[in-house]
């Protein structure tokens, strides 16, 4: 036993434990001149080689060498174009291909030669319902709503989404459910709501409203008002 403890006390410390974990003091200097909006309180090494422990305050982030790239929340960010590298990229990788929407079997509205917007909708969603008051106020732009009822949460989404599109007028039909909260009639009429449902399983698409770009940007969730078309004409 006692030869074992001669042992282990021969054997080196691990490096973390005898390096001196404070980052060069250029890489200091460098992190702290790109984020001097941030009120730091120190800069260490971190486990990962080039990458930077930026401590400010109870919060952690981590950097390059340069304070270029930052990593905060899981996301990275350019400091220098204030873009989220992350949410750009997970945008890309969710890209929609335009041509596979069934747009046959949407309700079509707004300006026929404005911008055009895919929207994934629920009948009985309160977000949906102020997206459709939005609308009332955009111009140049065309809407695909394609009827998504997602009756987990709204149990008579189903029966009104079906007496939309079994209504003469389509739109005007929807405006009377969702805006004024009229019954309609029942719809006997063969829907696609079936298949936009298998649809928007294919696309991941879970809840509403889910909007769409021509270049197949997703956005679940509505824009603000006013926000639409600078969101669909964004490149």
């Amino acid at each position: 036993m006692r030869l074992l403890l001669i042992v282990l006390m021969m054997l080196p410390f691990p490096l973390y434990a005898a390096e001196d974990m404070n980052a060069p003091q250029k890489v200091d200097e460098q992190i702290r001149k790109q984020l001097s909006d941030v009120r730091i309180d120190a800069i260490r090494r971190s486990p990962i080689k080039g990458i930077y422990e930026v401590q400010a305050g109870s919060n952690l982030y981590y950097s390059d060498s340069s304070g270029r790239h930052l990593i905060a929340n899981g996301h990275i960010f350019d400091t220098i174009t204030k873009q989220d590298l992350t949410a750009a990229r997970i945008e890309e990788i969710n890209r929609i291909d335009w041509a596979l929407l069934p747009l046959d079997k949407a309700i079509v509205s707004g300006d026929p030669d404005g911008v055009e917007v895919a929207v994934f909708t629920d009948p009985d969603c309160p977000y949906c319902r102020q997206f459709e008051t939005n609308l009332k106020s955009e111009t140049g732009v065309k809407v695909y709503t394609f009827l998504f009822p997602i009756t987990q949460l709204h149990p008579q989404a189903r029966g009104k989404a079906e007496a939309i599109w079994c209504s003469k007028d389509q739109h005007k039909a929807l405006l009377e459910v969702m805006l004024e909260n009229r019954s309609l009639a029942a719809g006997t009429c063969e829907t696609p709501l079936d298949e936009i449902a298998l649809l928007a399983r294919k696309f991941n698409i879970q809840g509403t409203p889910t909007l769409i770009a021509r270049d197949g940007r997703k956005l679940g969730g509505m824009p603000p008002a006013g926000q639409l078309k600078p969101w669909l004409n964004k490149k």
